[in-house]
């Protein structure tokens, strides 16, 4: 019985726990829908009262760009009337202008009716007047045919005869005195511009020749330049094409060359070679091979400087350069450049002097010898060769015809052409100027190379010893050691020929072979 009591106690417990637990529940879920419902409403309210604010900015600001636009509006409107007020001025005022000028017209047109009819009146009394002039003229006229017993027409054939008569003998007495004047004048005048230039340049009469003279410290230098058995100086002269003399001159080794370029280029690479102390073959074909390049170089520059000294502007590239290579040229003995410089120069004083183009003259005085620069052989003659190229590099017409009518060769055109003439014959006239045996020489030198050259496998080919000796080196690979022997029997054979020179011409043909091959 207890334990069915205290079962019984328990199931009650858990009944009223439960109901008491379902009534605390209840509870709390009716406060959490009254504080929802309290929660609500404050939400509701604040929405409206936000929304009544927004609403009125809303209706502010509405009203504020209301009153802007209607503002713009208006000024719109007042403007548009102005505009219109202003236009309905001009047209009154051009309505006011043009009465005041038909009022005007009107005027000036009862003026001008007025003036015809004066003139007509006039006119009327002038031809009266003529035609009584003309009555008393034929009057008289016939009068002095009955007096003279000639007609009108016969006298005045005889009189105009008598004046033409009397006319052609003064102008031929005028016309002869002027011409014999103006021959005189023109002779004076001429001589007069021609002293005047010559006195103006002065210049140097000394001529280049064919030695250049290398300077050295000691007489030790001597010998590393020959190297064992002659090897180094064989090496620079089969690479420069100079003969180099080395004797008893102490501190000093001789350069031989007809060609001022070789020449350079040899005395440029031995100045570099004594300096650097590595003297052998390998270094000496590099440092000619830089040295020729830096020739090269060098002409470009004195190109640039001459023109720029002269005052020639727009000249073209090619022909700075060939400028520059004047340098290392002779004509007659005369260098080039100088020659050039000094004719275009004289051509500038001379051009001043006769009111003509200074610049133009002194561009076709500078270019007048290019055509005795060229880079091969030719038959033309320099001036048609350098008027070519002038042609080629666009140059004007009248510089091309000047350079090729500077030995008339062609036609002279402008005032420009006898101008280079004159001023190259005084240039090359002077007293110690030109000589002609050293030009005879050097082309003769020239003749020997390019015999040289006109075989097969012939690489280079110098003349030296001052033409005694010719060396002619070619290409391993065309020609063999017997073909080099037939070689120079056969430019031996031609050279006799074809030329003549002072005693005898030896002949070296060199074949050389060579094995390269690069240790990495």
């Amino acid at each position: 019985m207890d334990i069915l009591s205290i079962i019984i106690g328990i199931i009650a417990g858990l009944a009223i726990g439960f109901g008491i637990a379902k009534f605390l529940e209840k509870s709390n879920v009716s406060n959490l829908i009254k504080n929802a419902k309290k929660e609500a409403g404050s939400i509701l309210k604040d929405a409206k009262t936000e929304a009544e604010s927004l609403k009125k900015d809303k209706i502010l600001q509405a009203k504020e760009k209301f009153l802007e636009l209607k503002a713009e509006h208006e000024q719109v409107i007042l403007s548009r009337d102005k505009k219109m007020a202003e236009a309905e001025k001009r047209t009154r005022d051009k309505e006011s202008q043009i009465s005041n000028e038909l009022a005007k017209g009107k005027k000036a047109n009862d003026d001008l009716e007025r003036k015809i009819a004066d003139y007509d009146s006039k006119v009327e009394f002038l031809e009266k007047k003529q035609q009584e002039i003309d009555k008393l003229h034929k009057s008289q006229v016939e009068q002095l045919e009955v007096i003279s017993g000639l007609s009108a027409d016969e006298a005045k054939n005889q009189l105009v005869e008598s004046l033409r008569a009397e006319a052609k003998t003064n102008a031929m007495s005028f016309i002869q005195d002027t011409m014999e004047e103006a021959k005189l004048t023109a002779q004076q005048e001429a001589k007069k511009i021609i002293i005047s230039t010559i006195q103006r340049v002065g210049t140097e009469e000394a001529v280049e020749n064919c030695v250049s003279v290398f300077n050295i410290e000691s007489d030790d230098v001597k010998g590393r330049i020959i190297g064992r058995e002659g090897r180094n100086i064989r090496a620079l002269e089969s690479a420069t094409g100079v003969e180099i003399i080395v004797d008893d001159t102490p501190e000093a080794i001789i350069l031989s060359c007809f060609d001022p370029v070789r020449r350079e280029i040899a005395r440029l690479a031995l100045h570099k070679l004594v300096t650097d102390g590595r003297i052998h073959p390998a270094r000496i074909e590099e440092v000619v091979a830089k040295t020729q390049k830096q020739i090269e170089e060098e002409i470009i520059e004195v190109g640039k400087r001459t023109v720029i000294d002269l005052g020639i502007h727009g000249l073209h590239p090619e022909l700075i350069k060939i400028v520059g290579r004047m340098k290392y040229r002779s004509s007659y003995g005369q260098n080039l450049l100088q020659h050039s410089r000094e004719v275009a120069n004289l051509c500038g004083i001379m051009a001043a002097e006769l009111g003509l183009n200074v610049k133009l003259a002194k561009r076709a005085g500078l270019l007048h010898d290019i055509g005795k620069v060229p880079d091969t052989e030719s038959e033309l003659p320099h001036a048609i060769l350098g008027m070519q190229w002038a042609e080629k590099y666009g140059e004007k017409e009248e510089v091309c015809n000047a350079i090729g009518a500077h030995h008339d060769e062609i036609e002279m055109k402008y005032l420009i052409s006898p101008i280079i003439q004159v001023c190259d014959a005084i240039s090359g006239a002077r007293p110690g100027a030109r000589r002609q045996v050293l030009d005879s020489y050097i082309q003769r030198l020239k003749d020997l190379e390019d015999i040289a050259f006109g075989f097969n496998g012939v690489k280079n080919a110098y003349a030296i010893q001052a033409g005694r000796e010719l060396r002619v080196i070619v290409e391993s690979e065309k020609v063999t050691d017997e073909m080099a022997s037939n070689l120079s029997f056969e430019i031996s054979q031609k050279i006799q020929t074809e030329m003549t020179y002072p005693g005898q011409v030896k002949i070296t043909v060199i074949r050389e072979t060579r094995s390269v091959n690069i240790a990495k």
